[in-house]
């Protein structure tokens, strides 16, 4: 037999690692309404699956008084376990270690789960509650952010990458999360910003909270960092594992089938909802639940760019991402957030196979100094590259306007997409008949006994001729015009029809996106 001694030593520093910074520190993460690393694992992943690793890792610095902090762990918890019942790997930092500071060996704990998600071509999930960098380690501690970023990077398109934000995440440590696909935050506790308010006020005069610089509101209404938000952490993991659900395991893979799906078809209530007067607005949302499985539309970034929906919903079972505009807000009228909100979700779903359905109601660009100031060209460009460049099957719904260059932006026939239908009041044109007539009948209306007469009858003329989808059909811009109770069907079969789409690429490194 062996000593006991060895049993007991092994137990001792098992023992000590899982106590993270000892009690009063688990005590004052409770108070601050926060889960330890521990209870977090716990949470996110299915009952008895999680095999952790590196559970002695210790740091190795020796100055600063570093030599009395080592703990093992270094302050951060890695490994992979079972989440519905498929592998997915993650690293949570203890924020009751030295705050979850980033050195050396914690870094290296980090990466390397980051290269087993990568060669076993499963998910990887980051939780972070960290203090940022560790600063008695120096430019090692920011070393190790560089190899962090560059795992993210060669990660991406790959391997789906979910950051969740759980407390602080602070300077360099913000950029792992900015290149993973999404980003979780929990309206209680976390925080995320470059600088901190106590650096903003020296260098730049402001005074704010960190919740005001760097909260879940400012991040997911005026930032759009973030692409979720929840009350609390176990809110927030949950609703990591139902994104999860939609997910593939990797590139190759194609998103997982519900066979449990309850299939919704309210389409004959769709009459109701859109009505076929151009100026009223609806909530597109409602159109959106008329079709799509029960309670399966997972919307995303739902507090950003108020004026384009997007999401990931199931059609029979089967994970579909959804472009919408709504007209709700703003008239549905793309402007730089809903470009970028839309083209960065197009790309997402190109990369993991996840078919594409965007639904039209779009009265163009937004014009004005302050979007053409801003970079609407550049910026409004990433729509258009975005769809353009994506091969998994396109289907498009135009339900009433769809005008301009905003037309085209939408997924229209000629920017690729494999199937477009059209509602009856579907409209489309260069821009809209009141804009249309006075350009091109001004000097008619002039010279008329009665101008606003003329003007009337010369709109009415010109939507009659120019602005049915009928034309559209007849040049094979549509592919078929259907009623609203037939969407749902049409859009079934349309997805069938395109589910082993293959479309090659020619080779080359990569396209140039407009950044």
């Amino acid at each position: 037999m062996w000593d006991r001694k060895y049993i007991e030593d092994l137990i001792e520093k098992r023992e000590k690692a899982r106590a993270g910074g000892g009690e009063k520190r688990i005590e004052k993460q409770h108070a601050a309404g926060k889960l330890t690393a521990r209870e977090r694992v716990e949470v996110l992943f299915d009952p008895d699956t999680f095999v952790e690793i590196e559970t002695l890792v210790e740091s190795r610095g020796d100055e600063f008084g570093m030599e009395g902090k080592k703990i093992p762990g270094d302050g951060v918890i890695i490994g992979y376990g079972m989440i519905g019942g498929r592998i997915v790997y993650a690293s949570i930092e203890d924020f009751t270690v030295m705050g979850g500071t980033l050195g050396e060996y914690h870094s290296k704990k980090i990466c390397q789960i980051m290269d087993m998600a990568i060669k076993m071509r499963a998910p990887y999930i980051s939780v972070n509650d960290s203090g940022g960098a560790r600063i008695e380690e120096g430019i090692t501690s920011l070393d190790g952010y560089s190899g962090m970023f560059y795992r993210n990077t060669k990660a991406s398109g790959f391997i789906p990458q979910i950051s969740v934000i759980l407390g602080p995440c602070a300077g360099g440590a913000c950029y792992s999360p900015a290149i993973t696909d999404f980003i979780f935050m929990s309206e209680k506790a976390g925080r995320m910003f470059i600088t901190g308010p106590n650096v903003v006020k020296t260098a730049v005069g402001e005074d704010v909270t960190p919740e005001e610089l760097g909260g879940a509101k400012p991040h997911s209404v005026k930032s759009g960092v973030l692409h979720f938000t929840y009350e609390d952490d176990e809110s927030c993991l949950n609703g990591v594992k139902r994104l999860l659900s939609y997910l593939p395991q990797n590139c190759s893979e194609k998103p997982p089938f519900n066979a449990e799906f309850q299939a919704v078809e309210d389409s004959h209530k769709l009459q109701e909802i859109v009505p076929d007067n151009q100026r009223r607005i609806y909530d597109v949302k409602e159109v959106i639940a008329c079709f799509i499985d029960k309670d399966s539309f997972m919307e995303v970034q739902d507090q950003f760019a108020p004026n384009l929906v997007v999401g990931l919903a199931r059609l029979e079972g089967n994970v579909i991402g959804i472009v919408a505009n709504q007209p709700s807000g703003f008239g549905g009228a793309l402007d730089i957030n809903a470009s970028e909100k839309g083209a960065r979700f197009i790309r997402f779903c190109d990369c993991f196979n996840i078919p594409l359905l965007t639904m039209v109601d779009v009265p163009g660009f937004t014009p004005g100094t302050v979007q053409e100031h801003n970079g609407i060209i550049r910026r409004g460009a990433k729509l258009l590259y975005a769809y353009a460049e994506a091969t998994v099957p396109r289907i498009t719904l135009i339900m009433r306007k769809a005008f301009g260059g905003a037309y085209i932006a939408m997924n229209s026939k000629g920017m690729g997409a494999d199937v477009v239908f059209a509602w009856p009041i579907a409209q489309l044109a260069v821009m809209g008949a009141e804009g249309a007539v006075d350009i091109m009948y001004r000097r008619q209306m002039k010279e008329a006994e009665n101008p606003k007469d003329e003007r009337r009858k010369l709109i009415a003329q010109y939507e009659a001729h120019y602005m049915t989808p009928y034309i559209a059909a007849q040049r094979g811009f549509i592919d078929e015009v259907i009623l609203p109770e037939e969407t749902r069907k049409k859009l079934c079969e349309s997805f069938f029809a395109l589910k082993d789409k293959n479309e090659m690429n020619r080779r080359k490194k990569h396209g140039n996106i407009p950044l």
